[in-house]
């Protein structure tokens, strides 16, 4: 583990007037999913989400939260010591002033990741930024909120993530994949929804059809369960 001493220290981070987010909850953790699974992760959830996807396990940061300011958050990121950092929600676009935190912890000298729904632009996060962006299926019961323009700012940095919860998704998100090519651009994840698909079955799936996409499990879920600030 590297010393919070590696990073900058809040004072050499520039301070900006009127610059706070609502702040569900920050914690040390291990990430869960994507390319960075398993490392020590400090993560930042930020409060609010115009989606209400069928499966969210977050529901509890749609509202409440506090205020924070922004310098405040990095600094407290900073003191955990650790380097990888995942900016999440809700839906943490959803505050214009995320892409400020995301930045400044960029300059602070951390590993950032950020997680989205793919329904609002990403256009303008800082291209240090890992971008882990789902693509709502059928069953999510939001596939309308897709923001296609999404897709063609992926690069090999980023992650596609799909979440499963049938047969009929899992078809609808393999020809999605095929069709486009989207292997091609970024890492194309896919999760079984909990309780509605399971992990075997879905694999399964994705070895018969030889689909060039990484099956993941959510680490944290199988650690924890579905406890908040893990």
């Amino acid at each position: 583990m590297q010393p919070a001493q590696a990073f900058a220290q809040p004072s050499q981070i520039e301070q900006s007037p009127l610059s706070r987010l609502k702040i569900t909850e920050i914690f040390l953790s291990l990430q869960g999913e994507a390319d960075t699974i398993g490392w020590p992760t400090v993560f930042v959830r930020l409060t609010g989400c115009p989606l209400r996807c069928q499966y969210c396990d977050t529901a509890y940061a749609f509202h409440g939260g506090q205020w924070r300011e922004i310098d405040d958050i990095v600094a407290e990121v900073l003191g955990h010591g650790v380097r990888h950092v995942c900016v999440t929600g809700g839906e943490p676009l959803a505050q214009k002033r995320c892409l400020t935190l995301l930045a400044k912890l960029c300059d602070a000298g951390l590993s950032v990741s950020l997680e989205t729904s793919g329904a609002l632009d990403i256009a303008g996060v800082d291209g240090r930024i890992s971008r882990v962006v789902d693509v709502k299926t059928p069953d999510s019961g939001e596939a309308g909120r897709n923001r296609a323009e999404n897709i063609d700012l992926l690069t090999a940095h980023d992650q596609l993530k799909f979440v499963i919860c049938s047969r009929s998704d899992y078809e609808w998100a393999r020809d999605m994949v095929l069709a486009r090519q989207l292997h091609q651009r970024t890492m194309v994840l896919f999760s079984p929804s909990k309780d509605q698909v399971s992990p075997r079955e879905l694999a399964d799936w994705i070895i018969a059809d030889r689909l060039p996409v990484r099956f993941q499990m959510q680490l944290h879920k199988l650690l924890w369960n579905d406890e908040p600030g893990r």
